[in-house]
């Protein structure tokens, strides 16, 4: 779909931002551009749809050069989103996802009743539909962004740095609504990030760039992670690049343990051992901290509860990956990872050496040949 064959971009002043990249990116794929400040990977999404054009080189979309193809029309069949949305503040939520299809030619009112249904798709209530960019959160308008980049269902999807504005939970919430939306539309996606984690998360292949804007690397994320190309990449992905390839295991089957938990009104008659721990629920089963056979007392005076487990650290669900399940269990107080159900409420525990053990189960399953 989006082939760089030899393509340099070389500035008057001699600076050049991308040297000689080679690299495709199949129909229906994402492919994350990442890398350190000022290495190429933005300029290379923006020759993609002439923002930038490049000095050398062939750059091809659907097997047309770009270059011969008139930069309007050529945004007008790509998708962008950008950092911080870049919506239009004196119109309304509806009409800014309404542009692309207005600009193409179609009717407000027809491009206005279609955005209903693309807000909904990205996890937005119809209702914001009539409030201003300023009466959203920051969360909402990326929301907004992207509805807006998907409103005339275009084939190809430029992403750049969309995500890096917002706190690290609606961060999280944003990056599932993009793999879950990958997964039903599987749109041509070219996704810019600095954040090497976030493109291991997002991308089908990951493209890694030096200084220079020369590639170093480009390979699915489980081969990035296992075979670094030089050091650079093994120094870009980091020194816990093992532990970040147990997101590529799944986690099912892994043992669940039944562990102690009682609910608030009953832990003033709880009775714990020095070392002992028990898992607090609140009144719907869903766990709500840790308590141990010192804190009894402490926690009559509200100061004893282990509040670990209410941002999500030592949580797990039992259809997640292993890296999700011995988080979950070196974060928990008690050495026990908290699983629960679908709804949220209690369903066990999971224990780190039975995490490890099933890791080396799935390896070996992968690697015929170790004994």
């Amino acid at each position: 779909m989006i082939t760089f064959d030899d393509v340099t971009k070389q500035y008057p002043d001699g600076t050049i931002a991308v040297d000689h990249l080679t690299l495709d990116v199949a129909e229906g794929t994402l492919a994350a551009f990442v890398g350190p400040s000022g290495c190429g990977k933005t300029t290379s999404m923006r020759m993609i749809n002439r923002m930038i054009e490049p000095t050398s080189g062939r750059l091809t979309v659907d097997g047309r050069d770009v270059t011969g193809v008139d930069p309007v029309k050529l945004r007008l069949g790509i998708g962008y989103v950008i950092q911080s949305a870049g919506l239009m503040p004196h119109q309304r939520v509806i009409d800014n996802v309404a542009t692309v299809p207005v600009l193409r030619g179609e009717s407000r009112r027809k491009a206005r009743q279609a955005a209903y249904g693309v807000l909904e798709r990205v996890g937005l209530d119809p209702k914001l539909a009539n409030r201003y960019p300023a009466q959203l959160s920051g969360g909402q308008q990326q929301r907004v962004g992207v509805a807006r980049a998907l409103a005339a269902d275009p084939p190809i999807l430029l992403m750049d740095e969309p995500f890096s504005a917002v706190d690290p939970v609606v961060r999280d919430e944003l990056q599932a609504e993009i793999i879950r939306l990958q997964a039903e539309l599987r749109k041509t996606v070219v996704f810019v990030t600095h954040d090497i984690d976030e493109a291991l998360k997002l991308g089908d292949k990951v493209a890694v760039f030096g200084p220079g804007g020369v590639l170093q690397q480009y390979d699915p994320p489980d081969r990035l992670l296992s075979n670094p190309a030089n050091e650079f990449v093994a120094g870009f992905v980091g020194a816990d690049r093992g532990y970040r390839g147990l997101q590529f295991f799944g986690a099912a089957g892994l043992p669940v343990h039944e562990i102690r938990h009682v609910g608030e009104d009953g832990v003033d008659a709880l009775e714990l051992a020095a070392g002992e721990w028990a898992l607090v629920t609140q009144g719907d089963g869903t766990p709500y901290a840790w308590i141990d056979g010192q804190g009894v007392e402490r926690h009559r005076s509200g100061k004893s509860l282990y509040d670990s487990t209410i941002a999500g650290g030592s949580l797990f669900r039992p259809n997640g990956t292993l890296r999700q399940a011995l988080d979950a269990a070196l974060s928990s107080p008690s050495g026990f990872g908290v699983a629960v159900d679908e709804a949220g409420r209690v369903a066990g525990g999971v224990k780190a050496d039975e995490v490890l053990a099933a890791l080396d189960e799935q390896r070996a399953q992968r690697d015929p040949w170790r004994t």
